[in-house]
């Protein structure tokens, strides 16, 4: 296994605040920026996700002519579970980065978003198993 040295956690540190502060100043942190987005009545954060799909499509692209294609298994469980995530997010106006940002800005909705993602982890590592076992072909879970 590969060792990471303090100055490259340092790195990580670095970018990872600077990520929160430029997602905190562009609104992307704000539980009421997103949810005027989730029900479309501004829709500056929805042009705003939609340049980050077309630019991270782009990029994708170009990347992809350099790293081999990867088969990738589509499982049964891909679409509820896209949906599912998809609800979570308009409901407590975070995906995963976010709750962290909003960590770091004191909202206290953001440590009840953070147990239900510890929820839903564990819900989904306990009924996989037991009741779907679909080859996620990831990590192992």
């Amino acid at each position: 296994m590969k060792k990471i040295r303090i100055n490259q956690y340092l790195a990580y540190g670095v970018i990872g605040i600077l990520f929160g502060i430029v997602l905190t100043r562009i609104g992307f942190a704000n539980y009421d920026e997103l949810h005027k987005m989730f029900i479309l009545t501004d829709l500056r954060m929805l042009y705003t996700f939609a340049g980050g799909v077309v630019l991270s499509m782009l990029m994708f692209f170009v990347l992809t002519k350099k790293i081999p294609a990867q088969h990738k298994i589509f499982q049964p469980g891909t679409i509820p579970g896209s949906m599912l995530f998809g609800f979570g997010w308009a409901i407590c106006g975070a995906c995963p980065s976010l709750v962290f940002v909003q960590l770091g800005q004191g909202a206290f909705g953001a440590v009840l978003t953070m147990i239900g993602m510890f929820f839903g982890v564990w819900t989904y590592r306990k009924t996989h198993g037991r009741y779907f076992g679909w080859d996620t072909g990831t990590c192992g879970v």
